[in-house]
């Protein structure tokens, strides 16, 4: 037990020294300096590239703004649907297939996407009819390159008007874009469009479904109330080629010349102003939804917000101009309710190496003490019989057999021993000389005294003993020993008392 408890003790100490040890050696890191090489675009973050002032500025003027946490399978729950989704990117873990099948299911009953990211995931911009947005790279940003340092995020880059009025425009004179925005491009194909999934598809939404192409878009049920404009009968270009138009106090569409207007067709909101074709936001119907692209989050950063009009055009991408529910993706940021954050609450703190090393220490004890260092030897084995048994057997046998001279001898040349050293006289010496040696020392009548040792000693021979007898002899042997004072016992203690 003892040993037991000095192991516990020593593992304590061993905890204590290694707590004491991280205490005294931790020095805490200063946060770095957020880049646009690796941004995070959480609500959560006050940072430059954080989206947090947004988000607290719809909440502070009466929006509903929330953020959203669940998987992306929750938003067929009629409850807790929004009617925007907003996803700042890049996240931080990629949508997967299912996830983007989801959002697009969402979207084709009546949902509202925005995205906003230099580079859009292609499974969240599917084909609407005849047209696809896709997002052309022009500049990436360094990994030195500091949302705070206006200088570097917008040189040589003009601001950006609205390419006409609409419900994405509304109050927006001049854009700030960062000079690592992306352009955006319509692109228009003559084959037949995708064709609208039928009820049987929409019963089994998850089987055999094709990986390489988004689900495809349901036909729009509601007519757009825009006017659109159509090119002039001298502009001279094939179906291929796209072709941008506009009238006044209508919506701007990137038609094809000798094509009917097409409500599918993607509306330009800004154009990028750069050299070379590309829009900043473009959307587009997709089912009875629709699909908003953003190509530059700087827009809705913490450090763009304030420049320019950008505050009135990141309000209403997300709003959409109208009342609802705007849930901002935390999700894919690392701030889903089914992800641990126990992990993430002790970031940055020499806890979770304790834990570490408390664990190790546990995994050696283990390991050491359930290994053998040395050949294998039996386990001993003691013997759980007490002297008292022992003499009580050795009786009982006596006693089976009628071996009375036996356990006359047993006593008897004990005390015989004892009453020659009583008398000075050495072990062999002769019972008449005992007798008579012991009887002038101590007063006793020296013939009795002869007399009891001759019967013993005639027992031990083969003289006929029984029982009673042979116990009245060792009862008188007993009590010879214990008027003398010559107990084997009483002497061991005496001398040991002595020294």
């Amino acid at each position: 037990m003892k040993s037991r408890l000095l192991i516990f003790l020593s593992v304590i100490f061993l905890a204590v020294l290694l707590v004491a040890l991280n205490a005294a050696s931790y020095v805490r890191v200063e946060e770095e300096q957020e880049t646009e090489f690796a941004p995070d675009r959480s609500t959560e973050n006050s940072g430059g590239t954080g989206t947090r002032a947004l988000f607290e500025y719809l909440r502070a003027s009466g929006r509903d703004a929330v953020r959203w946490k669940q998987p992306m399978s929750a938003l067929s729950s009629k409850d807790e649907a929004p009617s925007s989704l907003v996803l700042v990117g890049p996240p931080r873990h990629e949508v997967e297939r299912r996830e983007a099948d989801a959002i697009l299911r969402w979207v084709s009953e009546g949902g509202r996407l925005v995205l906003v990211d230099r580079n859009p995931t292609a499974l969240l911009l599917p084909a609407s009819g005849h047209w696809r947005v896709v997002a052309e790279t022009v500049e990436f940003p360094g990994p030195d390159v500091h949302p705070d340092d206006v200088e570097t995020m917008t040189r040589d880059v003009p601001l950006v008007v609205p390419a006409q009025p609409t419900a994405l425009t509304r109050d927006v004179a001049e854009v700030t874009r960062s000079r690592f925005a992306s352009r955006l491009h319509v692109h228009y194909s003559a084959e037949a469009p995708t064709p609208t999934p039928t009820p049987e598809d929409e019963e089994n939404p998850w089987e055999e479904e094709d990986e390489s192409e988004p689900p495809p878009a349901p036909k729009a049920k509601t007519t757009p109330t825009s006017a659109q404009s159509t090119p002039t009968p001298s502009a001279q270009s094939t179906p291929a080629q796209e072709k941008q138009t506009g009238g006044a106090g209508g919506t701007l569409h990137v038609v094809v010349a000798d094509e009917e207007p097409d409500a599918n067709a993607p509306v330009v909101h800004v154009w990028d102003g750069r050299a070379g074709e590309g829009a900043l936001l473009v959307d587009y119907a997709y089912g009875r939804g629709r699909v908003v692209v953003l190509s530059d989050p700087y827009v809705v950063s913490n450090a763009g917000l304030n420049r320019a009009d950008n505050l009135f055009l990141a309000t209403n991408v997300v709003t959409g101009g109208r009342r609802g529910r705007v849930a901002f993706d935390e999700f894919h940021q690392g701030y889903g309710q089914t992800q641990n954050q126990f992990f993430a609450y002790f970031r940055g703190t020499p806890i979770l190496w304790m834990f570490a090393q408390g664990a190790l220490v546990a995994l050696a004890l283990v390991w050491t003490r359930g290994r053998r260092f040395a050949r294998a030897v039996p386990v001993p084995e003691a013997d759980r019989r007490s002297k008292l048994e022992f003499v009580a057997s050795m009786a009982e046998l006596q006693q089976r057999a009628r071996a009375y001279d036996l356990a006359v001898e047993n006593i008897y040349q004990r005390t015989r021993r004892a009453l020659a050293r009583y008398g000075g006289l050495p072990a062999a010496a002769p019972r008449q000389q005992i007798a008579e040696r012991v009887a002038a020392r101590s007063g006793r009548d020296a013939a009795k005294l002869e007399a009891l040792l001759r019967e013993c000693e005639d027992a031990i021979a083969g003289q006929p003993l029984s029982a009673r007898r042979a116990l009245a002899l060792v009862r008188e042997l007993r009590e010879l020993e214990r008027d003398l004072g010559v107990l084997m016992r009483s002497r061991e203690i005496r001398q040991a008392a002595a020294r």
